[in-house]
């Protein structure tokens, strides 16, 4: 075999793992990966993978803040096109911190494969890459920033609105800024360009803000993450410490909704975001407004029940619901029948709108 056959060989190999390790990371990523058409779904599953490898390191509370801080800055300087560092560098600061091989999340298997999704991102096209770089490197210094802002802590303890939009940003907002990096590289009218970056920080703040909603008991027990404002916690006497606690349901439950409100407030400049998001290179209408309508479901529950938030009963819609979401939006070209579809979820349960 010639050295070009084996190393296409390569090429396809790390680019087949990159779209089965999303499965196991995200449901909802791998779902608006397997809706879009190639080339789009291998550069955003790169991408996104990219991104996942310094959430992880982020999250993990078994790591000492200034160690999740060296390994997050050891990973940008990989990633900088300048003065790039040897990925072997990386992977030499990470292993001490990686779980057992046969007992590793989905999430920590990706980091411990992080030389695959760095080949798989090197051979993209030049301009993809581009593309993807800076809002990568801006989520990861970002993330770096959270965790040394709560060195003392030992993990996240978000004080105000203010911060937890500056948080979200750089979790998701960086997101929203490389979909529209990849989405803007070919002919797209300079009014349409403006308009995606105007609204892509919202697209991505809104999903992050559900999450955040929906997840306190998983991110305060499995992180020691508290992302509900102090300040807004503070104002109806619960100390971020005890959010969770039996005593303090009613109480923590008013201001999950509070959250999940300041989350509503992102869904009409997110909307406007995917009506303008141009068809190019494989990208479809169907894989962005998914994880939209799922949000806009997710939200009408958080505000019925708040309280499951807290435990580990959790918030989300159900199965149902996601498969008749899925199934009338993967037919939908027509980016005007979205405030409609928006308006009905809200409202009810997807699935059982139509029902005689």
């Amino acid at each position: 075999m010639s050295g070009s056959s084996r190393s296409s060989l390569s090429k396809a190999a790390d680019l087949e793992w990159c779209h089965e390790a999303v499965q196991g990371v995200s449901r909802t990523f791998a779902l608006t990966i397997d809706v879009l058409d190639e080339p789009m779904s291998s550069y955003i599953c790169v991408g996104y993978l990219l991104c996942r490898v310094a959430d992880t390191v982020e999250d993990a509370n078994h790591l000492p803040p200034d160690e999740q801080a060296t390994i997050l800055r050891t990973y940008d300087a990989l990633l900088d096109p300048e003065e790039p560092a040897d990925v072997a560098t990386f992977m030499e600061r990470v292993e001490p911190w990686l779980p057992a091989e046969g007992g590793r999340s989905a999430d920590w298997e990706v980091v411990a494969e992080t030389p695959r999704v760095v080949r798989a991102f090197e051979r993209q096209p030049a301009a993809v890459r581009e593309a993807i770089r800076p809002p990568v490197r801006e989520l990861v210094s970002g993330m770096a920033l959270f965790v040394e802002r709560y060195a003392e802590e030992g993990g996240l303890r978000i004080q105000t609105r203010e911060e937890l939009e500056e948080y979200c940003y750089y979790a998701a907002g960086t997101v929203g800024k490389l979909i529209t990096n990849l989405v803007c590289r070919g002919d797209v009218e300079e009014r349409t360009e403006r308009r995606l970056y105007a609204s892509a920080e919202s697209f991505g703040l809104l999903l992050q803000l559900v999450n955040i909603s929906k997840d306190v008991y998983a991110d305060v027990r499995e992180e020691n993450n508290v992302y509900l404002p102090a300040d807004w916690l503070e104002s109806e006497g619960v100390p971020q410490e005890a959010v969770c606690a039996d005593e303090n349901v009613a109480e923590s439950a008013t201001v999950v909704r509070r959250t999940a409100d300041h989350a509503r407030t992102f869904l009409d400049d997110a909307q406007r975001y995917l009506q303008s998001v141009p068809q190019i290179d494989g990208n479809r209408l169907a894989a962005w407004t998914i994880p939209y309508l799922l949000a806009v479901g997710t939200l009408r529950e958080l505000s019925a029940r708040p309280e499951d938030a807290l435990s580990e009963k959790g918030v989300k819609i159900s199965r149902q619901e996601v498969h008749a979401i899925v199934n009338r939006t993967l037919g939908e070209t027509d980016p005007e029948a979205l405030p409609e579809l928006r308006r009905t979820i809200d409202s009810q349960p997807f699935h059982q709108a139509y029902q005689s």
